[in-house]
C-alpha cells in the first residue's frame, strides 16, 4: 500500500500523470485556487468542455481531457463548503475522493494527482481533511488494484508536513530502491519507467512523482 501513495510538493497543473483532481465549483465552469490554475493552464477547449457537463452536485465528479495540460485528463469534483461540521461534510468530502478515483477506475487511468480539497475558500480544517483524504484513499486502493499510484499534490510547506506525517513516512522509502535498465539509466521504483529526473537537489520520478534518494544517494553514482 505505502508505494502506491505520495506525497509532493509543487504545482499540480504541471504534474505528468494520467489525470488530475480538479476541485471545482457545482457550475464547472473554473473559479479561484487551484481550479482556477487548472483552467488556464488546460486553455479554453477545458472551459468548452465543461459547459457541456450540466455541472456536477457537491461530493461527486466528472471527467474531460487535459487539453494543454500534461496529464491525460482532468477529474473535477466539487467539496462541501465548511458549515461547522454537521452538514454531512466529511461524507462529502470522502466521496469526492472515492468518486473520484472510481472515474480513474472505470477510465483505466494509472496515476492520479488530488490537491487537498476544500481547505481553501471552502473552509474546511486542513487536518481534518487531510485525514478524510488519505483515508478514503487508502480505503478504495485496499479494494481495487487501479490507479495503480496517487499522489497528493501541496502548495504549501504546511501542507506538505501534515500529508507526510499523516502518511506515516518520509517520502524516501529505505526498502524500495532504484533499479537500473540496459543502459544504466536509473528506474523508478515505483512505477519502473526511465523517468528520474533532480528536483529541488533529489531524485523524482517525473511520471509517477515518488522521490528517490536512498539508494545510491537517489539513483546518482
Amino acid at each position: 500500500m505505502a508505494e502506491r501513495i505520495n506525497v509532493v510538493q509543487g504545482d499540480i497543473t504541471q504534474l505528468v500523470v494520467d489525470v488530475i483532481v480538479n476541485a471545482a465549483n457545482e457550475s464547472l465552469l473554473g473559479g479561484g485556487g487551484v481550479d482556477g490554475a487548472i483552467h488556464r493552464a488546460a486553455g479554453s477547449k477545458l472551459l468548452a468542455e465543461c459547459r457541456t457537463l450540466g455541472g456536477c452536485p457537491t461530493g461527486q465528479a466528472r471527467i474531460t481531457a487535459g487539453y494543454d495540460l500534461s496529464a491525460r485528463h482532468v477529474i473535477h469534483t466539487v467539496g462541501p463548503i465548511y458549515r461547522g461540521g454537521d452538514s454531512a461534510e466529511a461524507v462529502l468530502l470522502a466521496s469526492c475522493y472515492t468518486e473520484s478515483l472510481k472515474l480513474a477506475f472505470e477510465s483505466n487511468l494509472e496515476t492520479i494527482a488530488f490537491p487537498s480539497i476544500s481547505t481553501g475558500v471552502y473552509g474546511y480544517p486542513k487536518d481534518e481533511a487531510c485525514e478524510i483524504a488519505i483515508t478514503a484513499v487508502r480505503s478504495f486502493l485496499t479494494e481495487n488494484q487501479h490507479p495503480r499510484h496517487v499522489t497528493f499534490c501541496c502548495f504549501s510547506d504546511e501542507d506538505f508536513e501534515r500529508y507526510s506525517n499523516r502518511l506515516g513516512k518520509a517520502q524516501t522509502d529505505p526498502s524500495v530502491t532504484c533499479s537500473r535498465g540496459a543502459m544504466g539509466a536509473p528506474l523508478c521504483p515505483v512505477c519502473g519507467a526511465y523517468a528520474l529526473v533532480e528536483i529541488r537537489g533529489k531524485l523524482q520520478c517525473s511520471r509517477c512523482h515518488y522521490i528517490c534518494e536512498t539508494c545510491c544517494e537517489g539513483g546518482r553514482q
